[in-house]
């Protein structure tokens, strides 16, 4: 598997979980642990985006 390959799977996982994480979220009758899990699938969201586009030669890391 090359590196672009298993950078894409990550990506896809970061997603899948980022989804899980928001429908647990609508899930939950408890509203601070439903804004934990909101908070958290957003920060996954951004992360897999990121990696996404430093993939594709988008954007590049701060050195």
């Amino acid at each position: 598997m090359s590196g672009i390959e298993e950078s894409r799977g990550r990506v896809r996982q970061m997603r899948d979980k980022a989804k899980e994480l928001d429908e647990a979220a609508s899930r939950s009758s408890d509203p601070k642990e439903a804004q934990r899990l909101k908070d958290k699938a957003q920060r996954l969201k951004a992360q897999s985006d990121q990696e996404s586009a430093m993939g594709t030669g988008d954007i590049y890391p701060d050195v």
